[in-house]
């Protein structure tokens, strides 16, 4: 673990989510270990395909 809590991406989550929810009723699960070898992950949701990728400039896209 970082010794800056500014390293920690995960130390922010409840404010950039607008929550205050108890940390034992997060599932935190990182991009990277999700899409293992590349930058997207395929998601079946109701009967239907979304595919959620990574881009270059380090963001997260969903598209439908």
């Amino acid at each position: 673990m970082s010794s800056n809590p500014s390293d920690d991406p995960t130390a922010n989550l409840s404010e950039m989510a607008g929550m205050n929810l108890d940390n034992s009723l997060r599932k935190i699960v990182r991009f990277l270990d999700l899409s293992r070898c590349g930058d997207e992950v395929w998601i079946e949701y109701q009967g239907k395909l979304y595919r959620l990728q990574s881009t270059r400039q380090g963001k997260l896209v969903l598209t439908k």
